[in-house]
């Protein structure tokens, strides 16, 4: 029978098989030919009466132009994306070539953002895109593919602004703690092609965008700062995040001109009736695949929540606390003063982590539905925030999975009963790019055994932490044994995590 660490890896990757670019773009796109061809969206059909255009942003999209070209064929007429520094080479070397565009592609490649910050090359093929949406007319089809990393690679700061100038203030706004969703803020209403900008200039084109989020919540105009979604944001809402992280006092000229210029009047393009945004990948998605297979598998299967946010050591508090609840319900003790006072602590953890949406004393209730004869999965996702205190080398993913092992491990020693003796667990975290932090690997496997293992081959786990320093420990515990490498999966849909539990 298959380990509940091999069961883990598969669900892994059924989750983030579904949410490949390929696999994805051919569920939700279809074209029809003939007198009257049409794209198909979604269920939703767009004639192309003239001509069908592509652009793209992100680290995905370069898949997902490749699919897109095999489904339109001849009716596309020309393309222009902009992707990661690198990634054409990198897709080529682990032979994904179902990534890769077909020689004599009518779609050019720009790649730029190097370590994922914009720069002149990012620029140059943002201007090409621009340039590509201006010349549009009524009778034209602009089809926007757009992945998570988007907004580095679509910079067109509104003039005066210069590029470097920009770059240094998203840096500052990063260095002081800002969150992804002001930064993106910030980077809209600096920007002529975010917020709705790329859309204002294809009008009247017919605009539909293909989304793969990789934001909590999936906000349509805040992934890739939201180039085709009208912004909910304004000049106001810019300042007072630069206000918060102190940085009124050193805004360069241009970006103080350009907030304090009055907004142009609305054109009649900004209703943004021309444009149909279309989310084709999530993290719910990935999710969900992943719970029909635990199903599939025999498991008992709860999705905790696809918007798990907040510091690591936080998260790992919670997830430890759920463990011990399943545990205790193997055991027969869930219902004791035990399990009250476990189900009291993750009402408040899950209060205090403020997880949008998730409604927990509703998931309690559900998992008390279990009964104790079948294992138990439970799945969530997200985007956990590591607090840098050390020098090491790691990625959020493992920090969360080992910070679960050193929990776990604290739980088994302080406990009275042995609930957690008489369970099997393990805990996986993993990034769905493939990618944790500046690792190579997708993130790691953990159990209550792993502290005591480690300790036998002189390895101190909460010293590894304190620096910051997971990967280091991964790497050199049980041969990198409990290290996930998946290598390049050509996707984005943040972190996924799976909890696997079964009596012994």
């Amino acid at each position: 029978s298959m380990s509940l660490r091999e069961h883990a890896l598969s669900l892994f990757c059924s989750a983030v098989g579904t949410v490949r670019p390929a696999p994805m773009l051919k569920r939700a796109v279809k074209f029809q030919g003939g007198t009257c061809p049409q794209l198909l969206v979604k269920g939703r059909t767009f004639p192309v009466k003239r001509d069908l255009y592509l652009v793209g942003f992100g680290k995905a999209v370069l898949g997902m132009a490749a699919a897109a070209e095999e489904i339109l064929g001849d009716h596309l007429v020309r393309g222009i994306i902009n992707v990661p520094l690198g990634i054409q080479e990198s897709l080529q070397r682990a032979g994904m070539q179902e990534m890769l565009l077909k020689p004599r592609s009518k779609i050019q490649v720009v790649e730029g953002a190097k370590n994922n910050l914009p720069d002149p090359e990012a620029l140059k093929g943002a201007v090409a895109i621009r340039e590509l949406a201006e010349g549009l007319t009524a009778d034209d089809l602009l089809l926007v593919l757009i992945s998570g990393g988007g907004s580095a690679l679509l910079p067109a700061p509104k003039p005066p602004i210069l590029l470097k100038e920009k770059e240094k203030l998203t840096k500052m706004l990063a260095s002081r703690g800002a969150a992804i969703q002001e930064l993106n803020i910030v980077r809209k209403t600096l920007s002529l092609l975010k917020g709705g900008g790329l859309a204002r200039l294809a009008y009247p084109a017919q605009v539909v965008s293909l989304i793969l989020s990789d934001v909590i919540g999936d906000p349509l105009d805040i992934i890739a700062s939201g180039p085709t979604a009208a912004s909910s944001h304004t000049a106001r809402d810019c300042l007072q995040i630069l206000t918060k992280y102190n940085l009124l006092r050193d805004l360069p000229k241009s970006v103080e001109m350009v907030l304090s210029s009055p907004p142009a009047k609305p054109a009649a393009s900004e209703d943004c009736s021309h444009v149909c945004n279309v989310l084709i990948g999530s993290n719910t998605l990935a999710l969900d695949e992943a719970k029909r297979q635990a199903e599939g598998l025999g498991y008992a299967t709860l999705i905790l929540s696809a918007a798990i946010c907040g510091e690591v050591s936080r998260v790992a508090t919670l997830y430890c606390q759920l463990i011990r609840l399943v545990c205790l319900g193997f055991a027969s003790l869930g219902e004791g003063p035990l399990g009250d006072e476990v189900r009291g602590n993750l009402l408040q953890l899950a209060a205090e982590l403020e997880i949008p949406g998730l409604n927990l004393a509703k998931f309690l209730q559900a998992l008390r539905g279990l009964g104790p004869e079948s294992p138990v999965c439970i799945l969530a996702g997200g985007e956990t925030t590591v607090q840098l205190r050390g020098t090491g080398k790691g990625g959020r993913n493992q920090e969360l999975a080992l910070r679960v092992g050193l929990g776990l491990h604290r739980a088994r020693a302080a406990e009275t009963g042995s609930s957690l003796r008489r369970c099997e667990i393990v805990f996986l975290s993993a990034g769905t790019d493939g990618q944790d932090g500046p690792t190579e690997a997708a993130g790691a496997f953990s159990s209550p055994e792993l502290v005591d293992e480690a300790l036998q081959e002189g390895l101190d786990v909460e010293a590894f932490l304190s620096n910051n320093d997971s990967y280091t420990f991964f790497s050199q515990f049980q041969g990198g044994h409990h290290l996930l490498v998946t290598g390049l999966t050509g996707t984005n849909v943040m972190d996924i995590q799976a909890i696997l539990i079964r009596a012994t």
